[in-house]
């Protein structure tokens, strides 16, 4: 749980009370008056996990605010970019599943399997619309950047990370650098701005504006990297979303990559046979006994114990970027948010 006993009393219960806040304007923003959108709203709520983006938001703005500051030092504006951030990253959920046709996620069926790829579609759009109409409403303000050109800057970035993984579909050549961009762009990019705006809003200096966003990437970076080892080893009941869908996909993660470049030519042919041989509609049991073979190559070298101490340097390379801000119990909800990233199992 991202709000362990590390962050003292006070700051979690605020935390909670403006989590629950952001759920509230979550649902007043998307409310229609038309039955059928409502319902795929309400489950789409069902997706909602740790809540690491409005989190972000929350913390990095309570850590950067001026002393003696009213509320803590949050303010409407960073409760409303909370509520955005969660409406882009549900939006990416939803457009993913397509994507990837997967069936489940948070131990549920999908938009996409329940109704379809083109109710899918539109709901994911939905959200995009609805994030963008909601962040409009952040007036502009003296040495802050529009904050709704920023959020939808981010957006773009997110979008293209998608493309470059989708152009990079059955690459067994790919390297680390453009998987790393790649991550960079889909996932980091977003949690970064999430710790720039809110530090932004707060009143933060240039430098520290700067080095929260490299914190909010790196945590990112980070996720995603636990994110693609889950994929591989997790246990679908407690990761709670359908596994293996990297494999089937043809996407090449840092475990693989980290295999590739360290194999023999013998093993490497192996590892190529094997993945070749995977198709996205094949037989459960058959992809299952693939995907068995591939995990016990992989973990017969150093491929996954590489991963995890690439996440491990990132995390400790995001505390760092904590350095500026003097010692809070909301600095050490942001510490204890970057650790979490490494012990999570869903």
């Amino acid at each position: 749980m991202l709000l362990a006993t590390h962050a003292d009393e006070a700051i979690r219960e605020l935390i909670v009370d403006e989590l629950r806040e952001v759920e509230c304007r979550f649902a007043a923003e998307l409310a229609s008056d038309l039955n059928c959108v409502n319902q795929l709203v309400t489950h789409v709520e069902r997706y909602r996990g740790k809540m690491l983006r409005p989190m972000l938001v929350l913390a990095t703005g309570l850590a950067t605010s001026k002393p003696g500051a009213a509320a803590g030092g949050l303010t409407d504006d960073h409760r409303t970019v909370a509520t955005v951030v969660e409406m882009v990253h549900m939006a990416t959920l939803v457009h993913d599943d397509i994507l990837d046709e997967a069936d489940i996620r948070r131990r549920g069926h999908t938009v996409n399997r329940l109704n379809g790829n083109e109710t899918a579609v539109m709901l994911g759009d939905y959200l995009i619309s609805h994030s963008y109409h909601l962040c409009s409403s952040i007036l502009s303000r003296p040495g802050v950047p529009l904050v709704s050109r920023t959020i939808a800057d981010a957006t773009n970035t997110v979008c293209e990370g998608e493309l470059l993984q989708l152009a990079n579909r059955n690459n067994w050549l790919l390297d680390a650098g453009t998987y790393f961009e790649i991550i960079r762009r889909k996932t980091a990019s977003l949690c970064g701005t999430c710790c720039r705006v809110a530090a932004q809003l707060s009143g933060g200096d240039e430098q520290v504006v700067a080095h929260l966003y490299d914190y909010g990437e790196n945590l990112g970076i980070a996720f995603q990297i636990v994110d693609d080892l889950l994929d591989l080893l997790g246990d679908q009941e407690t990761v709670g979303k359908t596994l293996g869908r990297d494999l089937q996909k043809g996407k090449l993660t840092l475990p693989m990559i980290r295999f590739f470049e360290s194999a023999d030519d013998a093993t490497r042919n192996a590892m190529l046979s094997l993945l070749e041989s995977i198709e996205i509609d094949q037989d459960d049991e058959i992809f299952d006994n693939i995907g068995r073979k591939i995990c016990e190559m992989l973990t017969a070298g150093d491929a996954i114990e590489y991963s995890r101490r690439a996440a491990e340097g990132l995390v400790a390379s995001a505390k760092t970027k904590l350095n500026d801000l003097s010692p809070s119990p909301s600095v050490q909800l942001l510490n204890t948010m970057a650790d979490a990233v490494l012990t999570r199992n869903s």
